[in-house]
């Protein structure tokens, strides 16, 4: 045995050297490894779990909503959700459970099921059951008479469930909703690769982790100046092309070795796709625009034709604003700020409007004019005041609005006559999708954000928002804005 280990045991200092810091730096990856790899199950499994309840409360809140619909509206409900582009999930009625081609057993995935089906019951304790099961999605049946997934039109499913070009497993969740009718849900995880991100031995994980070794041994064979130019070329030209100053006519020099050579490569190819894809986008960008401002020029044009001079400014204060939204829109896409230009805003004006508007829809609005101007973005604060609004009449049927002053302030008052909101939860309505049992009750389709994007508006204008009990009952959402 001496003899053999001899044999391995390389004669030249330089092999020697190389052998040593190779294994110790492989034993403590592997020890590392270890780990992290139990650190990283103990994550996967947590995140999942928090996932599968979020989903779970999103089910159930869908299930208590077509239930409470009378059966020949629900699927005029869902061919209508189908048409805007799809929610959360996708949305089938079958006259029986649809059987569902699972995908393989896997620890993670089971306890998601289990999860979602714990929370389900949770939620809707008089359900009769839930079928759950993971399915690839060019397996996946969604309806009666073997109607699946791929024989669906595009624009129902392909930002629902598909995700191009690496395919995601779907949820699918199936209840009876009354004898006969059977409730057909499909959805996509928040990480639609929970499972992937969850296996700590992927290749995207072992890599690096390769490359370190290769480092080691690129040192010990003493050619660091040899990888370090191309390596210095290749940053070079990553940062001039992520800064704009780059139009990918200048390739990389291949040279080097062969791993760099590769990456050289791949990211001239890169570079290239991004390219077309960022020209392809401002194609796209200017046809939306035309398209879309036509129909509103068209518009503008023929509100001039109107003979009531008052009906005819409702007409095009209506039309610039669904101008300024376009923009707005085209701006979100392009990952830009939304530009609106500050202006003075007649408080009187802008929430008279929305009053207006309340009161036409059936709703009680108290409002008394006040005389007041502050300077803003007038599309960005009628969001915030509206989202105020909307949420008093949701969950208090009647809502009060009053505008005064204060030294260095004006201040703009939206108060309901609902129960009102427990002391400890008020500083939790400003986060994302959090909804108490009373809003849950009174509108079970909002998504509890409308809260948190008035703030942020607000904030912006450089003002606060905050949330108090009335001592007579109900909500106070009191609007602090620069005077």
């Amino acid at each position: 045995m001496s003899s053999r280990l001899q044999r391995l045991w390389p004669a030249s200092l330089l092999g020697r050297l190389t052998l040593v810091m190779v294994a110790g730096v492989l034993v403590t990856q592997l020890a590392a490894s270890a780990i992290w790899a139990s650190q990283l199950r103990a994550k996967s499994q947590v995140e999942a779990q928090s996932a599968a309840q979020y989903v779970a409360h999103s089910a159930a809140g869908a299930i208590r909503f077509f239930r409470s619909l009378p059966p020949a509206y629900r699927s005029l409900i869902i061919q209508q959700l189908r048409e805007m582009g799809g929610t959360r999930f996708f949305v089938n009625l079958n006259h029986a459970y649809v059987p569902v081609e699972q995908i393989a057993a896997h620890p993670l995935a089971d306890s998601v099921i289990a999860t979602v089906g714990s929370t389900l019951k949770s939620d809707l304790p008089n359900s009769p059951g839930f079928r759950l099961a993971f399915a690839w999605p060019d397996k996946l049946v969604v309806a009666e008479h073997d109607v699946r997934l791929n024989d669906l039109p595009n624009s129902w499913v392909q930002h629902v469930l598909l995700l191009q070009p690496d395919p995601a497993p779907i949820l699918v969740i199936q209840t009876e909703i009354e004898p006969g009718n059977w409730l057909y849900m499909a959805a996509l995880m928040p990480n639609p690769y929970f499972l992937s991100s969850s296996d700590p031995f992927a290749w995207d994980r072992l890599i690096p982790q390769g490359l370190s070794l290769a480092v080691v041994l690129l040192l010990c064979l003493l050619v660091v100046r040899s990888i370090t130019r191309p390596l210095a070329a290749l940053s070079d030209a990553a940062a001039a092309f992520g800064q704009g100053h780059d139009d990918g006519t200048q390739p990389l020099p291949e040279t080097g070795s062969r791993e760099f050579i590769n990456t050289a490569r791949a990211f001239s190819a890169m570079r290239e796709r991004i390219g077309r894809y960022i020209d392809d986008r401002e194609r796209l960008f200017i046809s939306i625009s035309h398209d879309l401002r036509t129909p509103i020029t068209r518009l503008k044009l023929r509100s001039e034709l109107l003979d009531d001079e008052a009906l005819r400014n409702e007409f095009e204060e209506d039309l610039d604003e669904l101008d300024m939204m376009v923009k707005g829109a085209l701006q979100c896409v392009k990952d830009s700020d939304i530009h609106e230009n500050p202006a003075e805003i007649k408080l009187d004006a802008l929430l008279g409007r929305m009053v207006r508007s309340a009161q036409l829809a059936g709703h009680a609005v108290g409002y008394t004019p006040s005389g007041v101007t502050v300077r803003g973005k007038p599309l960005a604060l009628k969001r915030a005041l509206g989202n105020l609004l909307d949420n008093a009449l949701f969950y208090g049927a009647r809502a009060e609005i009053s505008v005064s002053e204060e030294p260095g302030w004006v201040l703009v008052s939206v108060r309901d006559h609902g129960p009102g909101v427990p002391e400890d939860a008020l500083g939790s309505l400003f986060d994302p999708y959090v909804r108490l049992a009373h809003g849950r009750e009174q509108n079970d389709g909002g998504m509890g954000l409308g809260l948190g994007i008035a703030r942020g508006v607000i904030e912006g204008h450089g003002g606060r928002l905050e949330l108090s009990n009335h001592p007579d009952g109900g909500l106070i959402a009191l609007v602090r804005l620069p005077a």
